[in-house]
């Protein structure tokens, strides 16, 4: 799949994949849905959700370090600061030949535009929340946090995963 069209793909996923509303309860059963799939799969990852104020879950498969938690964070800060998925956001960036740093007020020891981290956006109020996920190359991290909200909103998957690059 072209950059392009995982761009379009990912803007319909960010347009479409909407809460109506979401709680600390939901977070449990979201993160626990992502945590199951890699023990199932046998992944080495962790998943985390959180508000700009705290963390609502985290947890983490065997096989996983010290860095996935530092990815994590510098992921979900991305999304919780421009409202879109870290992958998103670090495509268009790509497209235009631009990335973060500290002329955007994004330092690197902070953000990473790397896949993984999307929104929790619950419609009319907004994002309130980011799904993270460390642990795989970052177009599968995405896609695995992607696959976990259609699962959650009774969305097929496939109707909304990246095409196979």
């Amino acid at each position: 799949m072209s950059l392009d069209d995982d761009i379009a793909a990912i803007a319909r996923q960010e347009a479409d994949l909407h809460f109506d509303s979401f709680s600390e309860a939901d977070a449990f059963r979201l993160g626990a849905l992502v945590h199951a799939e890699a023990t199932r799969r046998a992944l080495a990852l962790v998943v985390n959700i959180r508000t700009a104020a705290r963390t609502l879950f985290h947890a983490a498969t065997p096989g996983t370090a010290p860095d996935n938690d530092e990815w994590v964070r510098r992921k979900s800060n991305t999304v919780l600061r421009v409202n879109r998925s870290s992958y998103g956001f670090g495509l268009g960036l790509a497209k235009r030949g631009d990335s973060i740093g500290p002329g955007r007020g994004m330092e690197l020891a902070d953000f990473a535009t790397h896949g993984g981290a999307f929104p929790v956006h619950v419609r009319v109020t907004g994002v309130v929340a980011a799904l993270t996920v460390s642990g795989l190359p970052q177009r599968e991290d995405h896609r695995l946090a992607v696959w976990a909200i259609c699962r959650y909103l009774a969305l097929d998957p496939a109707d909304y995963d990246l095409s196979e690059s």
